[in-house]
């Protein structure tokens, strides 16, 4: 009888016994990381939010042209992606005259747009902007955005013939950068500012005729 109350043999069987108050306690802990991982995966924004839709090329475009609904579409792109400037509204695209060529599926930011507002403060409430492709392409290198310059066209046939001024005191806007990169191209343009009866008439004449500027 003495034995069975040795504090030793007590000792052993409660070491046999179960610890439930240490089983219970880590059930709660795995129940209560179970309740926060679920929490967690609750509040997790969906993939589906870190995307928006912006204004990208349609197709290969090039520089000076007038964006229209063909040439654009909206197309989703990771939030962190996205470079700033960029649009998410199409018509405030359209109509607006490209800076500078862009690649199918670039992003059309509003520095590479022209839109009316810059031909206005330029030349006028009539001002339109016109693309020119310059016979002499060195020129290209000295002009700068907001010089004045005159407007002068040659027929190609007729190498006799003297040039005649199609427009006066244009204003440059732009001039397109020097490509870069294994394949690209050289075609490069000055953007001028003229009033839009001015400025028909010279978008006429670079349709048939070499055009060339002088500097005031």
């Amino acid at each position: 009888m003495g034995e069975s109350l040795n504090p030793s043999a007590l000792g052993r069987l409660a070491a046999l016994r179960p610890d439930w108050s240490r089983t219970v306690a880590a059930r709660r802990i795995a129940a209560g990381g179970l309740v926060v991982l679920a929490a967690v995966a609750a509040f997790r924004p969906d993939p589906a939010d870190d995307r928006t839709d912006i204004v990208v090329a349609a197709r290969d475009l090039a520089p000076g042209i007038e964006l229209t609904g063909d040439d654009v579409r909206l197309e989703s792109r990771i939030v962190t992606t996205v470079p700033d400037g960029s649009q998410a509204d199409l018509s405030a695209v359209v109509g607006a005259t490209l800076a500078g060529p862009a690649r199918r599926g670039e992003p059309l930011t509003d520095v590479r747009l022209l839109g009316p507002r810059l031909a206005e403060s330029a030349a006028g409430p009539t001002a339109r902007i016109v693309p020119l492709h310059l016979d002499d392409p060195a020129l290209l290198d000295l002009i700068r955005p907001g010089d004045v310059v005159d407007v002068l066209a040659a027929k190609d046939a007729d190498v006799e013939a003297q040039p005649q001024v199609v427009a006066t005191d244009a204003i440059v806007v732009l001039v397109s950068a020097k490509p870069s990169g294994p394949g690209a191209g050289g075609d490069r343009v000055v953007l001028v500012a003229l009033p839009g009866h001015a400025a028909n008439e010279v978008a006429a004449a670079a349709l048939v005729q070499t055009v060339t500027l002088t500097f005031h």
